[in-house]
């Protein structure tokens, strides 16, 4: 077969199976009711955890969403059904609730366990293609996530019904955060390895320079001090502090620049002649993002850090949040 017609077919097909998919999402929100209302509200009375079962692409859909779910505020686990026949039902409580995914409403290991869930007290909700299935009859609550066709051309291979059943759990897991309040905060505590962990997690304290680290002279020291300091530092300026180590200015690369630019005597000019004052400051409870944020807007790249009476504790740069990965 020719190389380039091979492309087109296998383009042609990629493309109908994108739409295949994306018309049986579609037409999953233009079919969902009252159902998952009660899903939802299911859930949320329950005081146990999340279970999600389900048998081979359905299983691996339902650790997906066992796993959206618990990172998003509901937490939720997956049990294999055919483990849980041989011991993990253990793993089930009264207080629970069970999320069942079959497309066909009729997977024998699911249906053999959950008579003994219901008898324990634990809610079941049945995600199937098909309303009339032993599973979806047996459920405190059914969620359709049937379609009308597979994307697979022999319409055999699951494919545009896993992707149905998983943004349906996708849903759910959403529809639950909001009705918790869930908030980016709380995200971040679920994620603290990842980048919007380090972003929302991450403290000016925890990256700002203290102690000796930090550069600082007085208004009364001279232009050769300041530089010597600023150098010191490593940081591209000098913090200028009062003798109760308030700070009453900034002395940076960029104002000895505009010093020489203004011809100023800088052998003659106390620091106070040519320092930058009342500088933006931050405090080191505030986050290292905001940090970012007032350098980005204010187009500047050191920030001295304060506490409540405006005495000097910190001082960062740009480059410390780079290396905390903050930015």
């Amino acid at each position: 077969m020719d190389q380039t017609q091979s492309s087109s077919k296998a383009l042609t097909l990629a493309r109908h199976v994108l739409r295949v998919e994306a018309d049986a999402v579609a037409a999953l929100a233009d079919r969902l009711d009252g159902a998952f209302d009660e899903a939802v509200a299911l859930i949320l009375a329950r005081r146990g955890r999340v279970i999600v079962s389900g048998i081979g692409k359905s299983g691996h859909i339902g650790r997906k969403i066992a796993s959206t779910l618990a990172s998003t505020g509901t937490p939720a686990y997956f049990v294999h059904p055919a483990e849980a026949i041989h011991g993990d039902l253990g793993m089930i409580q009264r207080d629970d609730a069970l999320i069942a995914l079959s497309n066909s409403g009729e997977s024998a290991e699911l249906l053999t366990i959950v008579p003994i869930i219901k008898r324990q007290g634990a809610k079941l909700i049945a995600m199937t293609g098909n309303a009339a299935s032993s599973l979806a009859r047996e459920a405190d609550v059914h969620l359709d996530a049937g379609v009308t066709q597979e994307a697979c051309p022999l319409n055999l291979a699951p494919t545009a019904s896993t992707t149905a059943a998983l943004a349906l759990g996708d849903a759910l897991a959403v529809a639950l955060l909001d009705a918790r309040g869930f908030s980016a905060n709380d995200f971040a505590r679920s994620h603290p390895g990842g980048t919007l962990g380090r972003r929302l997690l991450t403290h000016v304290r925890d990256v700002m320079r203290s102690g000796d680290d930090v550069p600082s002279v007085t208004p009364e020291a001279s232009v050769a001090e300041a530089i010597l300091e600023i150098s010191r530092g490593g940081i591209g300026m000098t913090v200028v502090v009062s003798a109760e180590r308030r700070v009453v200015g900034v002395f940076t690369d960029g104002d000895l620049r505009r010093a020489f630019a203004q011809d100023i005597d800088l052998r003659r000019a106390r620091l106070a002649d040519v320092m930058t004052p009342r500088p933006r400051t931050l405090a080191p409870d505030r986050l290292a993002v905001e940090a970012v944020e007032m350098m980005e807007h204010f187009k500047i790249n050191q920030l001295p850090v304060v506490d409540d009476a405006g005495t000097l504790v910190g001082a960062l740069n740009m480059h410390d949040l780079f290396q905390a990965k903050v930015i």
